[in-house]
């Protein structure tokens, strides 16, 4: 099976991946979020639903803010006899919250899960959305990552690590935590010596924000604006481990980085969190508990080896490609018409 993957008008370019994630290329957007259920089964990720091969008979509809363009994209498509399961775009369970606070929105996305053949949650917590508003077939499915390709290894070895890398990057958002974060990491970085890495996406005023946090001047490296997902995840992989208080909810795509980066994601309640980092994540467990989760990995190097261990097995067994494509085959043979 290669799925299609439609986000209805959306902002990103119809794109194929034949090549399963391919190489790491700065023009194309990476195998990852909705691409990465189109990528793990060598399909496509598509704007428009005209553009999707008449033979190619499964389709994952991303839901975001137009639902509208989402139920006039499922009318058409099943129209023509395709299968068609849903997804939301932004899977924090706050972020879907938010867009379904208006009646009306509430009404539409309950419409488009009564016509659906089937949907998908990222994370568990989305489960019950999409069963109460009436989808037939759910299932908890996590953002697959191309871990078995060695294309998107970015690992460097543990003795040339250096320091900690802030996996949030936004002060605007509350749940992020990002100013949580790293005031919680200021004690940790100056007892230990550690240089604390964290990207500044909010401007001037986030470089005011950090400039208040009191940071000795050697011990925060600010990179500011957004570096290209390759890179980017490079970069991670020249830290000791990552560190983050997100409690949004999310899908995971925090501790997913960390992974292809090889190195231990610590904090969050994001689902790749609890699924791949359960002795190291932010769920059940309070900020002293996980400072003190961080300061023991920095002060025994060992410990990473045998923490990169375990995530990667269950990592290979839960959300690889391999194991992304089966349980996306499985489930549209369930759900097919």
């Amino acid at each position: 099976m290669k799925l299609a993957v439609l986000n209805p008008r959306g902002k990103d370019p119809s794109q194929n991946f034949a090549d399963g994630a391919g190489a790491p290329n700065e023009k194309a957007h990476p195998p990852v979020s909705g691409h990465a259920f189109a990528a793990c089964t060598s399909g496509a990720f598509f704007r428009k639903d005209q553009e999707i091969p008449a033979d190619q008979k499964e389709v994952l509809v991303l839901l975001r803010d137009n639902l509208k363009a989402c139920r006039q994209a499922m009318v058409e498509l099943r129209g023509t006899g395709k299968t068609v399961a849903i997804a939301w775009k932004e899977a924090g369970t706050m972020q879907v919250a938010e867009q379904l606070a208006k009646p009306a929105t509430l009404k539409l996305f309950q419409e488009i899960c009564q016509r659906a053949d089937g949907a998908i949650a990222t994370t568990p917590d989305l489960v019950p959305f999409f069963t109460a508003a009436g989808v037939r077939h759910v299932e908890f499915i996590p953002t697959p990552y191309p871990l078995e390709d060695p294309r998107w290894n970015f690992a460097t070895p543990i003795e040339e690590r250096r320091g900690i890398f802030v996996g949030t990057r936004d002060f605007r958002t509350p749940s992020r935590n990002h100013l949580a974060a790293l005031l919680s990491l200021k004690q940790l970085a100056a007892s230990m010596y550690e240089t604390v890495t964290v990207i500044n996406e909010n401007g001037w005023r986030g470089r005011g924000m950090l400039g208040r946090l009191g940071y000795d001047e050697h011990l925060l490296k600010v990179i500011d604006g957004r570096l290209p997902y390759a890179r980017y995840v490079r970069l991670i992989g020249k830290h000791k481990l990552v560190w983050q208080l997100d409690a949004s909810g999310v899908p995971g795509q925090v501790a997913g980085d960390a992974l292809l980066a090889r190195v231990p994601c610590v904090g969050g309640n994001g689902a790749t969190e609890r699924l791949v980092f359960p002795d190291l994540c932010g769920h059940g467990r309070d900020t002293e508990q996980l400072f003190d989760i961080a300061a023991r990995l920095l002060e025994h190097p060992h410990d990473v080896e045998d923490v990169m261990q375990r995530a990667e097995e269950v990592a290979k067994d839960k959300i690889s490609f391999t194991a992304g494509a089966k349980r996306l085959e499985t489930f549209f043979r369930r759900i097919g018409r």
